[in-house]
């Protein structure tokens, strides 16, 4: 079964829903995550429906793939993990992951839902290396990240403008033997 790499015992991680519509709007739509997500402008229901009724097409095809990250324990939603700038030809892959709720963070959902993803991407992707953009001040993210074995590679001097001036970011990537 192909599901298989994408569950454990703690997450679920699951395509898009018509059901997560009230989800997603909340989270596109809250302003203190658009920082981290390079979000400028709210997003409307309509134009999330759309979104929505696209989500189902394939990775090499829109070269990005979010899915929902689901407690098991709780059988709610608590976040999404996306992947993004999927590149076949040098079989690379950008990863960003978002918990919601602050009481949903520093439960290891993220964890659980970053090690299924990368076992995925290496596994059903044969990529050679995954990467992350995290601002240098998000050390919950770079402790997550370099916990998993991504390394820090490049560092952007003043690459966001946030609402405290601009900010640093940090490049971070996993390289899988070939």
């Amino acid at each position: 079964m192909g599901i298989s790499t994408l569950h454990n015992e703690h997450v679920l991680l699951r395509a898009l829903e018509p059901e997560d519509l009230e989800f997603l709007y909340s989270l596109e739509n809250d302003e203190t995550v658009w920082e981290v997500s390079n979000t400028q402008a709210p997003y409307s229901k309509f134009v999330l429906k759309q979104y929505l009724k696209n989500a189902h097409k394939d990775i090499y095809e829109v070269k990005q793939l979010r899915l929902v990250i689901v407690s098991k324990q709780t059988q709610g939603v608590v976040g999404f993990i996306d992947l993004f700038d999927f590149d076949p030809k040098n079989e690379r892959v950008g990863v960003g992951v978002v918990i919601y709720s602050t009481d949903n963070r520093n439960k290891g959902y993220a964890k659980n839902a970053l090690q299924l993803l990368l076992t995925y991407c290496h596994k059903s992707l044969h990529v050679h290396q995954v990467y992350a953009n995290i601002g240098a001040n998000n050390t919950a993210s770079i402790a997550l990240f370099e916990q998993l074995g991504f390394e820090k590679s490049g560092h952007k001097i003043d690459w966001q403008r946030s609402t405290i001036g601009y900010t640093d970011e940090y490049f971070y990537q996993k390289l899988y033997e070939v």
